[in-house]
């Protein structure tokens, strides 16, 4: 942004608009085989360790699951 971002509060509507836009244009790309498949291979290959002391560095700063969630699991 060239211009001073200003603070939209919870629920960042510049930023979900651009990261949906780049989601879907992801997905019209014909690329995400490809990179479901890299990411596959990222995981059961050498990787793997790396990958998984990422996941837990990111689970040790989350608050866990939304309990909205939890329900709708329930539910279903």
């Amino acid at each position: 942004m060239t211009e001073k971002q200003r603070n939209e509060g919870e629920g960042n509507r510049t930023a979900a608009r651009v990261y949906n836009r780049a989601t879907k244009e992801f997905a019209r790309s014909g690329q995400v085989e490809e990179q479901a498949k890299r990411a596959r291979q990222a995981i059961d290959g050498s990787q793997r360790a790396e990958l998984e002391r990422a996941e837990q560095v990111g689970k040790s700063k989350s608050r866990g699951e939304d309990p909205a969630v939890l329900r709708k699991k329930d539910a279903g």
